[in-house]
């Protein structure tokens, strides 16, 4: 069941998704040579409990921590280690927050860079994670009323396979979010089936975007710790999501 948010249950949102946001960016730079992920962790942790919110993804059964990370081949809910980020590593955090009753959920991926970017080239691995932010770029242009789910699935689709040559994964998908972390609808990343029908996009809906993307195939395996997944090839992996709440004009970026 798709649930429809009040506009006081939105302003909810609005204040979570800005802890959120405002959690991402400084936690994006820590992100240095030599900093772990289980401090980033720490850091994200602190950051939004001092904000008034609380680790939306502590409260997912058997999950202990803040974020997750994927460095390098892992797709996603990668938990955060003792290992130290190198320069030319690419870092992907995810996040939540929980606020008076509502989540919002984001993520964003990096290339943990040395003191001197400027001798630094643009290459292959620069290029991927552009596309990514473009495919989130193009999704998020087609949450607007009268659309349908799969116009954001095919605008995601387009640019990373038809345009680029990169893969979707096709065995984890964006949400609805609010109240659960997780909510109806699925918003995949691909198109599968009509896009008409699919899943009408009506205001007062609350949605989190996800590009998630593979150099490689889109085939994964799964950790021994049950959470972790990686690329099945062992090629880079990224991963890019906000939440936005769909208006009569168009949406709203919760976490900007």
């Amino acid at each position: 069941m798709i649930r429809i948010k009040s506009e006081k249950e939105i302003e909810i949102m609005k204040k979570s998704g800005k802890m959120l946001s405002e959690t991402m960016w400084e936690v994006l730079k820590s992100l240095q040579p030599g900093t772990s992920e289980i401090e980033i962790d720490s850091l994200a942790e602190k950051l939004i409990r001092e904000k008034g919110g609380e680790p939306g993804f502590m409260l997912v059964d058997g999950y202990k921590n803040t974020i997750c990370v994927s460095t390098n081949d892992v797709v996603v809910h990668g938990i955060p280690t003792n290992y130290k980020f190198k320069a030319g590593d690419i870092v992907g955090i995810d996040c939540g927050v929980y606020y008076n009753g509502f989540h919002t959920d984001m993520s964003e991926t990096v290339r943990v860079q040395t003191s001197n970017i400027q001798s630094q080239k643009f290459d292959d691995v620069d290029k991927f994670l552009k596309v990514g932010k473009i495919a989130l770029e193009a999704g998020i242009s087609q949450a607007k009323p009268g659309n349908h789910v799969g116009d954001i699935s095919r605008a995601i689709q387009d640019i990373v396979e038809k345009q680029n040559g990169y893969s979707v994964v096709r065995s984890l998908v964006g949400h609805g979010v609010g109240r659960e972390l997780h909510e109806d609808p699925e918003v995949p990343g691909y198109v599968y089936g009509s896009i008409e029908k699919s899943p009408d996009l009506k205001p007062g809906m609350t949605i989190a975007i996800e590009v998630i993307y593979n150099m490689g195939g889109p085939d994964l395996t799964l950790d021994d710790d049950g959470w972790t997944l990686r690329t099945k090839d062992g090629t880079l992996s990224g991963l890019f999501e906000r939440s936005l709440a769909i208006t009569e004009s168009g949406h709203f970026i919760l976490t900007p």
